[in-house]
Protein backbone atom coordinates (compact mmCIF):
# COMPACT_ATOMS: atom_id res chain seq x y z
CA UNK A 1 0.00 0.00 0.00
CA UNK A 2 1.48 3.41 -0.95
CA UNK A 3 2.06 5.99 1.78
CA UNK A 4 -0.77 8.43 2.53
CA UNK A 5 -0.26 11.71 0.72
CA UNK A 6 -2.11 13.74 3.33
CA UNK A 7 -2.28 12.09 6.76
CA UNK A 8 -4.76 13.66 9.17
CA UNK A 9 -3.68 15.54 12.27
CA UNK A 10 -4.72 12.55 14.38
CA UNK A 11 -2.68 10.13 12.27
CA UNK A 12 0.32 12.45 12.56
CA UNK A 13 -0.19 12.65 16.33
CA UNK A 14 -0.07 8.87 16.68
CA UNK A 15 3.15 8.76 14.68
CA UNK A 16 4.66 11.61 16.67
CA UNK A 17 3.93 9.84 19.96
CA UNK A 18 5.63 6.68 18.67
CA UNK A 19 8.63 8.76 17.64
CA UNK A 20 8.82 10.22 21.19
CA UNK A 21 8.88 6.70 22.64
CA UNK A 22 11.66 5.67 20.25
CA UNK A 23 13.74 8.75 20.97
CA UNK A 24 13.25 8.33 24.70
CA UNK A 25 14.65 4.83 24.31
CA UNK A 26 17.71 6.29 22.57
CA UNK A 27 17.04 4.20 19.46
CA UNK A 28 17.50 5.35 15.88
CA UNK A 29 15.05 4.69 13.07
CA UNK A 30 17.18 2.06 11.39
CA UNK A 31 17.33 -0.08 14.55
CA UNK A 32 13.57 0.20 15.07
CA UNK A 33 12.92 -0.70 11.43
CA UNK A 34 15.18 -3.73 11.67
CA UNK A 35 13.08 -4.98 14.59
CA UNK A 36 10.04 -4.87 12.31
CA UNK A 37 11.98 -6.48 9.48
CA UNK A 38 11.80 -3.42 7.25
CA UNK A 39 13.79 -0.49 5.99
CA UNK A 40 14.38 2.77 7.89
CA UNK A 41 11.85 4.48 5.60
CA UNK A 42 9.13 2.29 7.10
CA UNK A 43 9.62 3.81 10.56
CA UNK A 44 9.85 7.27 9.03
CA UNK A 45 6.50 6.77 7.28
CA UNK A 46 4.87 5.40 10.45
CA UNK A 47 6.13 8.31 12.54
CA UNK A 48 4.95 10.89 9.99
CA UNK A 49 1.49 9.29 9.86
CA UNK A 50 1.92 8.31 6.21
CA UNK A 51 1.72 4.59 7.02
CA UNK A 52 -1.05 3.08 9.08
CA UNK A 53 -0.02 0.92 12.01
CA UNK A 54 -1.94 -1.83 13.81
CA UNK A 55 -2.57 -1.86 17.55
CA UNK A 56 -0.47 -5.04 17.73
CA UNK A 57 2.46 -3.30 16.07
CA UNK A 58 2.11 -0.32 18.39
CA UNK A 59 2.41 -2.65 21.37
CA UNK A 60 5.38 -4.48 19.81
CA UNK A 61 7.19 -1.19 19.24
CA UNK A 62 6.35 0.04 22.74
CA UNK A 63 7.79 -3.16 24.22
CA UNK A 64 10.90 -2.80 22.06
CA UNK A 65 11.26 0.79 23.29
CA UNK A 66 10.86 -0.37 26.92
CA UNK A 67 7.91 1.99 27.34
CA UNK A 68 6.59 1.71 30.90
CA UNK A 69 3.52 3.96 30.74
CA UNK A 70 0.81 1.32 30.28
CA UNK A 71 -1.97 3.91 30.02
CA UNK A 72 -0.18 5.73 27.21
CA UNK A 73 0.55 2.51 25.32
CA UNK A 74 -3.08 1.39 25.67
CA UNK A 75 -4.26 4.80 24.44
CA UNK A 76 -1.95 4.71 21.41
CA UNK A 77 -3.06 1.15 20.60
CA UNK A 78 -6.66 2.34 20.79
CA UNK A 79 -5.90 5.16 18.34
CA UNK A 80 -4.29 2.66 15.98
CA UNK A 81 -7.44 0.50 16.08
CA UNK A 82 -9.61 3.29 14.72
CA UNK A 83 -10.98 2.27 11.36
CA UNK A 84 -13.56 3.57 8.96
CA UNK A 85 -14.36 6.95 7.52
CA UNK A 86 -15.86 9.78 9.53
CA UNK A 87 -18.60 12.05 8.21
CA UNK A 88 -15.93 14.71 7.55
CA UNK A 89 -14.26 12.52 4.91
CA UNK A 90 -16.95 13.41 2.40
CA UNK A 91 -15.41 16.91 2.37
CA UNK A 92 -11.92 15.68 1.50
CA UNK A 93 -10.75 17.48 -1.60
CA UNK A 94 -13.57 20.00 -1.19
CA UNK A 95 -12.55 21.84 1.97
CA UNK A 96 -8.98 22.35 3.15
CA UNK A 97 -7.58 19.65 5.46
CA UNK A 98 -7.78 21.94 8.49
CA UNK A 99 -11.58 21.74 8.47
CA UNK A 100 -11.45 17.96 8.47
CA UNK A 101 -8.82 17.84 11.20
CA UNK A 102 -10.95 19.97 13.53
CA UNK A 103 -14.01 17.75 13.00
CA UNK A 104 -11.92 14.61 13.60
CA UNK A 105 -10.40 16.13 16.74
CA UNK A 106 -13.84 16.97 18.13
CA UNK A 107 -15.26 13.56 17.25
CA UNK A 108 -12.60 11.70 19.26
CA UNK A 109 -12.37 14.15 22.18
CA UNK A 110 -13.46 12.88 25.59
CA UNK A 111 -14.47 16.45 26.45
CA UNK A 112 -14.16 19.89 24.85
CA UNK A 113 -13.59 23.31 26.42
CA UNK A 114 -13.58 26.42 24.26
CA UNK A 115 -12.86 30.11 24.72
CA UNK A 116 -14.36 32.49 22.19
CA UNK A 117 -13.71 36.20 22.43
CA UNK A 118 -15.28 37.58 19.25
CA UNK A 119 -18.00 35.24 18.06
CA UNK A 120 -20.23 32.37 19.15
CA UNK A 121 -18.40 28.99 19.06
CA UNK A 122 -18.87 27.21 15.73
CA UNK A 123 -20.56 24.18 17.29
CA UNK A 124 -23.26 26.43 18.76
CA UNK A 125 -23.93 28.65 15.74
CA UNK A 126 -27.18 28.82 13.80
CA UNK A 127 -26.99 28.36 10.05
CA UNK A 128 -27.86 32.00 9.34
CA UNK A 129 -25.31 33.32 11.83
CA UNK A 130 -22.60 31.00 10.49
CA UNK A 131 -23.30 32.13 6.93
CA UNK A 132 -23.07 35.81 7.89
CA UNK A 133 -19.88 35.22 9.87
CA UNK A 134 -18.16 33.36 7.02
CA UNK A 135 -19.16 36.00 4.49
CA UNK A 136 -17.99 38.83 6.72
CA UNK A 137 -14.55 37.30 7.04
CA UNK A 138 -14.05 36.20 3.41
CA UNK A 139 -16.39 38.15 1.15
CA UNK A 140 -14.72 36.84 -2.02
CA UNK A 141 -15.81 33.22 -1.43
CA UNK A 142 -18.23 31.87 -4.06
CA UNK A 143 -21.70 30.92 -2.82
CA UNK A 144 -20.98 27.20 -3.25
CA UNK A 145 -17.94 27.44 -0.95
CA UNK A 146 -19.91 29.37 1.67
CA UNK A 147 -22.69 26.77 1.54
CA UNK A 148 -20.21 23.92 1.98
CA UNK A 149 -18.51 25.58 4.94
CA UNK A 150 -21.86 26.25 6.61
CA UNK A 151 -22.98 22.65 6.03
CA UNK A 152 -19.73 21.33 7.49
CA UNK A 153 -20.06 23.61 10.52
CA UNK A 154 -23.60 22.41 11.22
CA UNK A 155 -22.49 18.77 11.03
CA UNK A 156 -19.90 19.38 13.75
CA UNK A 157 -22.86 19.44 16.11
CA UNK A 158 -23.07 15.65 15.69
CA UNK A 159 -20.99 15.28 18.87
CA UNK A 160 -24.13 16.23 20.82
CA UNK A 161 -26.44 13.78 19.03
CA UNK A 162 -24.84 10.46 19.93
CA UNK A 163 -25.80 8.18 22.85
CA UNK A 164 -23.01 9.65 24.99
CA UNK A 165 -22.73 13.32 23.96
CA UNK A 166 -19.35 14.93 24.32
CA UNK A 167 -19.17 17.18 27.44
CA UNK A 168 -18.76 20.71 26.10
CA UNK A 169 -17.90 23.87 28.05
CA UNK A 170 -17.97 27.23 26.28
CA UNK A 171 -16.52 30.41 27.78
CA UNK A 172 -17.81 33.28 25.65
CA UNK A 173 -16.89 36.92 26.12
CA UNK A 174 -19.76 39.39 26.07
CA UNK A 175 -18.11 41.04 23.06
CA UNK A 176 -18.92 37.95 21.01
CA UNK A 177 -22.61 38.41 21.78
CA UNK A 178 -22.62 42.05 20.72
CA UNK A 179 -20.42 41.95 17.61
CA UNK A 180 -22.62 42.53 14.55
CA UNK A 181 -21.71 40.15 11.77
CA UNK A 182 -25.37 39.91 10.77
CA UNK A 183 -28.67 41.78 10.94
CA UNK A 184 -30.70 42.07 14.14
CA UNK A 185 -33.12 39.22 13.36
CA UNK A 186 -30.29 36.76 12.73
CA UNK A 187 -28.52 37.86 15.90
CA UNK A 188 -31.64 37.47 18.02
CA UNK A 189 -32.14 33.99 16.57
CA UNK A 190 -28.53 33.13 17.42
CA UNK A 191 -28.80 34.39 20.98
CA UNK A 192 -32.06 32.50 21.49
CA UNK A 193 -30.41 29.31 20.23
CA UNK A 194 -27.39 29.85 22.48
CA UNK A 195 -29.73 30.22 25.44
CA UNK A 196 -31.56 27.04 24.37
CA UNK A 197 -28.46 24.85 24.00
CA UNK A 198 -27.19 26.03 27.39
CA UNK A 199 -29.96 23.80 28.82
CA UNK A 200 -28.72 20.70 26.94
CA UNK A 201 -27.28 18.16 29.42
CA UNK A 202 -23.83 17.97 27.85
CA UNK A 203 -23.36 21.71 27.25
CA UNK A 204 -22.28 24.40 29.70
CA UNK A 205 -22.25 28.02 28.55
CA UNK A 206 -20.53 30.64 30.70
CA UNK A 207 -20.32 34.31 29.77
CA UNK A 208 -17.44 36.66 30.59
CA UNK A 209 -19.03 40.12 31.06
CA UNK A 210 -17.31 43.32 30.02
CA UNK A 211 -16.92 44.37 33.66
CA UNK A 212 -14.74 41.37 34.59
CA UNK A 213 -11.01 42.05 34.62
CA UNK A 214 -8.99 39.85 32.28
CA UNK A 215 -5.37 39.28 33.21
CA UNK A 216 -2.78 38.34 30.64
CA UNK A 217 -3.34 37.51 27.00
CA UNK A 218 -6.59 35.68 26.33
CA UNK A 219 -7.51 34.46 22.87
CA UNK A 220 -9.92 32.02 21.27
CA UNK A 221 -8.99 28.36 21.50
CA UNK A 222 -10.37 24.84 21.74
CA UNK A 223 -9.08 22.32 24.28
CA UNK A 224 -9.85 18.71 23.37
CA UNK A 225 -9.41 16.08 26.06
CA UNK A 226 -7.67 12.89 24.95
CA UNK A 227 -8.09 9.33 26.21
CA UNK A 228 -5.46 10.30 28.77
CA UNK A 229 -4.23 13.84 29.62
CA UNK A 230 -0.93 13.27 27.80
CA UNK A 231 -2.94 13.04 24.54
CA UNK A 232 -4.87 16.28 25.03
CA UNK A 233 -4.75 18.75 22.13
CA UNK A 234 -5.18 22.51 21.82
CA UNK A 235 -6.52 23.96 18.60
CA UNK A 236 -5.79 27.63 17.97
CA UNK A 237 -8.33 29.24 15.69
CA UNK A 238 -7.73 32.12 13.32
CA UNK A 239 -9.54 33.69 10.39
CA UNK A 240 -7.47 31.82 7.83
CA UNK A 241 -6.02 28.71 9.43
CA UNK A 242 -5.93 26.49 12.49
CA UNK A 243 -3.02 25.06 14.39
CA UNK A 244 -2.67 22.15 16.81
CA UNK A 245 -0.52 22.14 19.95
CA UNK A 246 0.23 19.12 22.11
CA UNK A 247 3.56 19.63 23.90
CA UNK A 248 3.15 19.20 27.65
CA UNK A 249 4.35 22.74 28.39
CA UNK A 250 1.77 24.11 25.95
CA UNK A 251 -1.02 22.02 27.44
CA UNK A 252 -0.15 23.25 30.94
CA UNK A 253 -0.26 26.84 29.69
CA UNK A 254 -3.72 26.45 28.16
CA UNK A 255 -5.12 24.57 31.14
CA UNK A 256 -4.06 27.57 33.20
CA UNK A 257 -5.75 29.91 30.72
CA UNK A 258 -9.00 27.97 31.05
CA UNK A 259 -8.81 28.12 34.84
CA UNK A 260 -8.24 31.87 34.65
CA UNK A 261 -11.26 32.41 32.38
CA UNK A 262 -13.44 30.13 34.49
CA UNK A 263 -12.65 32.18 37.58
CA UNK A 264 -14.07 35.39 36.05
CA UNK A 265 -17.04 33.85 34.20
CA UNK A 266 -20.66 34.00 35.26
CA UNK A 267 -22.26 30.75 36.38
CA UNK A 268 -24.53 28.88 33.93
CA UNK A 269 -27.82 30.34 35.25
CA UNK A 270 -26.50 33.91 35.37
CA UNK A 271 -25.01 33.42 31.90
CA UNK A 272 -28.43 32.47 30.50
CA UNK A 273 -29.92 35.61 32.03
CA UNK A 274 -27.10 37.68 30.55
CA UNK A 275 -27.68 36.23 27.08
CA UNK A 276 -31.42 36.86 27.37
CA UNK A 277 -30.86 40.46 28.43
CA UNK A 278 -28.52 41.14 25.50
CA UNK A 279 -31.04 39.57 23.08
CA UNK A 280 -33.67 42.03 24.29
CA UNK A 281 -31.32 44.91 23.54
CA UNK A 282 -30.61 43.82 19.97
Amino acid sequence: MPPRSYPTARQRRLGAELRKLREKAGMNGATAAAYLGGERAQISHIESGRYGVSDERVRRLATHYSATDKHLVDALASMAEERGRGWWDEYRGILSPGFLDVAELEFHATYIRVIQMLHVPGQLQTESYARSLIRSGMSHLPASEVNTRVEHRMKRRAIFDRPRPTPFEAYIHEAALRMRYCDADVMREQLAFLEEVSHWPSITVRIVPFDRKITGSVHSMLYAGGIIPALDTVQIDSAFDSGFLDAEAQLVKYRGLLESIESISLGPADSREHIHRIAQEV
